[in-house]
């Protein structure tokens, strides 16, 4: 089994919690209601900055140039895509402008901030991918899912953007590939430290998926 479905494995309860999370389905199938849609989007916009200086770290620190490659391509579409997808969306819903620059923080919300920063400055790289890996493959399992779905072609016509674009940013070869690398990058990082740091890492590692989990406890609630 690879370190990182041994990892998954490790707190499989809260990652089957936040992969099958009533807010996902709701937001696939054009049921969430607006009002929590709005608070998602701008609590989750917040994340931005900080994952931006921990992708960024994560690219200093990784070993070689093949390495570093595939992440800061995918850095380029959050900066870009990514971020263009929340304006539009901030844009059509009407959220104010003191939610999209200054919301009041939920508390997974500042925990996960902490816990990216907290990995940044480790200075270890095995720390930084295993929440990385966890912030991209989280959403992977779930959007990928209803991608494939049969009659998704047809429903994803008729989604609003920033319900259907969401699904699709999360989804697909391109970003399959994505979380691949994250997850080969963190079965070799976890095979080439010691006892002592695999541990650290898979505390990293659960600590986001607790908290992937309660930031969407929060979001629906």
């Amino acid at each position: 089994m690879r370190p990182s479905e041994q990892l998954k494995q490790t707190c499989i309860d809260d990652w089957s919690a936040a992969t099958n999370h009533a807010f996902c389905a709701e937001l696939a199938d054009d049921s969430l209601p607006l009002d929590k849609m709005k608070i998602y989007l701008a609590q989750d916009y917040t994340f931005i900055d900080n994952f931006v200086r921990l992708a960024a770290s994560a690219i200093h620190h990784a070993p070689t140039l093949p390495d570093r490659l595939p992440l800061a391509h995918f850095l380029g579409n959050i900066a870009g895509p990514e971020n263009t997808y929340f304006q539009r969306s901030f844009d059509m819903l009407e959220v104010a402008q003191s939610e999209r620059v200054t919301p009041e923080l939920l508390k997974p919300t500042r925990d996960f901030q902490a816990l990216m920063l907290k990995a940044a400055n480790s200075g270890e790289y095995g720390n930084m991918i295993a929440v990385l890996c966890v912030a991209e493959w989280v959403y992977l399992s779930w959007a990928q899912p209803v991608f494939e779905r049969t009659d998704y072609a047809e429903l994803i016509k008729t989604l609003p953007f920033y319900f259907g674009e969401w699904v699709a940013l999360h989804s697909g070869e391109y970003f399959e590939s994505v979380v691949e690398h994250l997850r080969s990058q963190l079965d070799t990082a976890f095979n080439n430290v010691d006892v002592e740091q695999q541990q650290t890492m898979q505390d990293y590692f659960q600590q986001a998926v607790l908290l992937e989990k309660q930031f969407f406890d929060a979001c629906y609630k």
